[in-house]
Parts: C-alpha cells; structure tokens; sequence
C-alpha cells in the first residue's frame, strides 16, 4: 500500500484529531469517517421486533405530551 502526504489546516488536523480513537492511525481514523458503503439505512427498524418497544414509546409519547401541555399551561398563566 503506498502513501500520500497531505496539507491540512491547523483547524482540519484539530477536528480529525479529536475523531482518532486511542487505539487507531489517523489513516484509520480517515477511513473510518469517509468510509463509501455506509448504510444510513443501517438499524432502523430493528426495535419492532422488540416486544416492549410499542409500549415503551406510547409512555415516553404521552409523558412528552403531557409535559408540554402543563408548560403550555404555565405559559398561558404567565402571560
């Protein structure tokens, strides 16, 4: 495998650094941020199968609900 060298900002070499995990080159780091096949796809729908997960999101779902009509509620008292 051959090699390039390359000139990056200061600012560029900061964020990849901040990216490289402890235990990889920044050629790792590189390929693994700008990696061609990702699939954005990759995980949605995998909770359906999990029998728990309807119930879950109804509860988070109303408990969101209701938390925004009692600040709506306070707001209107407010005003």
């Amino acid at each position: 495998m051959g090699t390039k060298n390359i000139t990056i900002t200061t600012e560029a070499y900061e964020n990849l650094k901040a990216h490289k995990r402890e235990d990889e080159s920044f050629t790792d780091t590189i390929l693994r941020l700008t990696e061609a096949d990702k699939d954005v796809m990759k995980g949605f729908g995998m909770l359906a199968e999990d029998d728990g997960f309807p119930d879950s999101s109804e509860r988070a779902r109303a408990d969101l609900d209701e938390a925004l009509d009692e600040r709506g509620e306070r707001r209107d008292r407010s005003l």
